[in-house]
């Protein structure tokens, strides 16, 4: 589909639904929604970030700088997943627990201005293990860019075409996809994984994870830099050490989004955004 074509199937789409609040992750796909949704809607379009101890180092910020050079209408509101015991518990249903708290906070916003709930979920999200999704769904929030007919290489294709700087943000997805299920989500354990990407981030590496074991971190990055990640080992080590971890490990299969879900029987490209 090119890029054209597709974007006004979104705008379509969004002026039907008249008025929106976009939860504004900072990743592309939310950041795609939401400048389209300011394009065609203007006011009646408002992008809401949810702050919490997940949300990745600088994600928070970038959101803000997005919004102030788009002209977007945005704010930020704090979620309360962290003080939710089924939550902290990390089971496969985790995502489900956080988008809950995540719409508790847009669906009142939402009902006040009148408007739905958007989501930046394209077509390869629908065959994931995401929970989550299902919890925004029953809850009446609308996946525009599944409604368009979009993929995620659509989502970059118009990114790119319209000049955003998002176009090829490497993926992020929350803090607590870093910890395998069954352990439990702390505050401890979402700042030692967040210090030690971003650590990791100022090497320059820019696609990767750090998988949470404990006092054993392990490193994903991009298959074409697993090299470099070994002879700078001196740095690497020093930054993921620097964040607490006591052990520091090189996945050799490199960066694989989601592959905790392995545990649940579900290995595969693009089974998470984790």
């Amino acid at each position: 589909m090119g890029a054209a074509v597709a974007l006004e199937a979104l705008r379509g789409r969004l002026a039907e639904l008249g008025s929106v609040v976009v939860a504004y992750s900072g990743g592309v796909d939310s950041a795609l929604v939401a400048h389209q949704a300011a394009a065609v809607l203007g006011d009646r379009a408002l992008a809401v970030t949810a702050i919490s101890a997940s949300l990745g180092a600088g994600e928070l910020e970038e959101c803000s700088a997005t919004a102030r050079e788009w002209g977007l209408r945005w704010e930020a509101v704090e979620t309360d997943e962290m003080e939710r015991a089924a939550y902290r518990a990390n089971g496969p249903d985790r995502c489900w627990h956080c988008k809950t708290a995540l719409m508790d906070r847009l669906a009142p916003i939402a009902d006040r201005l009148g408007a739905v709930v958007v989501l930046g979920v394209n077509l390869d999200d629908l065959g994931d293990h995401r929970p989550g999704q299902r919890a925004a769904a029953d809850r009446g929030a609308i996946f525009p860019l599944v409604d368009a007919g979009f993929t995620k290489d659509d989502v970059r294709r118009c990114a790119r075409h319209l000049g955003l700087r998002v176009a090829d943000k490497p993926a992020a997805a929350c803090l607590a996809s870093r910890v395998p299920y069954g352990t439990p989500v702390t505050l401890r354990t979402l700042d030692r994984v967040g210090r030690a990407e971003a650590g990791l981030r100022a090497l320059g590496f820019r696609q990767l994870r750090v998988r949470h074991y404990g006092d054993v971190a392990r490193i994903e990055v991009d298959l074409e830099r697993l090299a470099e990640v070994v002879v700078r080992r001196e740095e690497v080590v020093a930054a993921v050490r620097s964040a607490g971890y006591r052990y520091v490990t090189l996945d050799l299969e490199g960066f694989r989004s989601g592959n905790l879900n392995g545990d649940l029987g579900l290995e595969g490209p693009g089974v998470s955004a984790g």
